[in-house]
């Protein structure tokens, strides 16, 4: 482990990684952006080598903002609100925990396409002077290893001592290891694969198909008239039944009574489930963008590592990591209905036939693929121990 390094509190930044007189951003999928702004956070401080620096990428709804309490973040406007304002990895990021920020420089950024400071479809395009909207382009998790790899170099970091992420973050933290190799030594993924499946695909599909279908999305021109909240609630439904293993569904839901006005045009909610999935679908519209989510689970839906990196195969794009000598910590839960533990199995299974030993721990819990986010005694050790030198 690096030597402690005097400690620094929280802090949010905002840099443009693209601005006048750059290059644009091309993207893997066609289109390039003419201006990127990033919004991230940082804990810690750099050692002198600028040795100890681990970055973060975070889910599919998450933000930059790890761990600690971050009232306010201008460049997110209102959607920075309620959870979002609370670090979502408070369990195992911060001083003395596994991912310790009196010793490492821990850095998470919204994610391009994100709708919390980061340049995405709700920001203003500088061409028109509006939103993006309809317009911003598609994205890919390379795109987002890309960005990465900007704010590296906006902090002069040539090489992490680890990335990680878990869900939609592990993917990017993968492909940002196969993309630029030599710039990671450790490699956490927690909850996640090396390709998205059909069921997924088809779980998204759906996601797509409740917000492209609710009578205010305008396909995708929304900003200033009436948010398609109704799609976007139900996306968000569909999606949690995911996350949340069914048996803590419903231990949740009994502790819970109808919501007044649990009532749609013709049916009235029945029972307890129906309105707890109702309030998380409500509640999720207050801090998230729809474009933005489908931005973010069009790229999840069509995830190959191998494509990613322009590789013929796993073991060819894997290789690069056997040769950079990366270390790499998987963790599996369970009872995870979202990413299943044989994605992680295959994910483990190609990268030995690479030649990579990775360390492969099955969590046991009964939280779902949520478990990541509630239960951190159970991944603190292995971290911990992953990030040792």
């Amino acid at each position: 482990m690096p030597s402690p390094v005097s400690s620094s509190p929280q802090q949010t930044h905002t840099f443009q990684a693209i601005g006048k007189g750059d290059p644009p951003l091309a993207l893997r999928e066609g289109g390039a952006l003419e201006s990127v702004q990033l919004s991230y956070q940082s804990w810690g401080n750099l050692n002198a080598g600028k040795s100890n620096a681990i970055l973060i990428f975070h889910a599919l709804s998450g933000s930059q903002n790890v761990t600690g309490n971050t009232p306010e973040n201008p460049e997110a406007g209102d959607l920075w609100n309620g959870e979002v304002q609370k670090g979502w990895w408070e369990g195992l990021v911060g001083p003395g925990k596994a991912i310790d920020t009196d010793h490492y420089f821990v850095i998470c950024f919204n994610l391009l396409g994100g709708c919390y400071g980061s340049t995405g479809p709700i920001s203003v395009n500088p061409r028109t002077g509006e939103p993006y909207g309809s317009t911003f382009p598609n994205l890919s998790i390379s795109d987002q290893a890309t960005v990465g790899s900007l704010l590296l170099d906006h902090l002069g970091i040539d090489c992490l001592h680890a990335v990680a992420g878990p869900s939609v973050g592990g993917l990017a933290a993968l492909t940002f290891a196969t993309n630029f190799p030599a710039r990671v030594r450790t490699v956490i993924s927690v909850a996640s694969g090396i390709r998205t499946t059909v069921l997924n695909r088809l779980i998204l599909f759906e996601q797509i198909l409740a917000i492209e279908n609710d009578q205010h999305f305008n396909g995708g021109d929304y900003y200033g008239q009436q948010h398609p909240d109704i799609g976007l609630a139900l996306a968000r439904m569909i999606s949690h039944k995911t996350f949340v293993h069914l048996d803590a569904i419903e231990r949740r839901a009994r502790r819970d009574v109808i919501q007044q006005g649990d009532a749609l045009s013709w049916y009235t909610v029945r029972d307890q489930f129906q309105s707890y999935m109702l309030y998380q679908g409500k509640k999720f519209v207050q801090r998230f963008d729809a474009n933005t989510y489908l931005r973010i689970i069009d790229m999840w839906s069509r995830y190959d590592a191998a494509r990613e990196g322009d590789a013929e195969n796993y073991r060819e794009l894997l290789t690069r990591c056997s040769q950079a000598g990366h270390r790499i910590l998987v963790f599996s839960i369970d009872s995870d209905f979202c990413f299943y533990p044989e994605e992680q199995s295959a994910l483990v299974l190609e990268l030995e036939e690479a030649g990579v030993q990775p360390v492969h721990i099955t969590v046991h819990s009964d939280r779902g693929h949520d478990s990541f986010l509630l239960e951190p005694a159970l991944y603190a050790p292995h971290i911990h121990y992953a990030l040792r030198e």
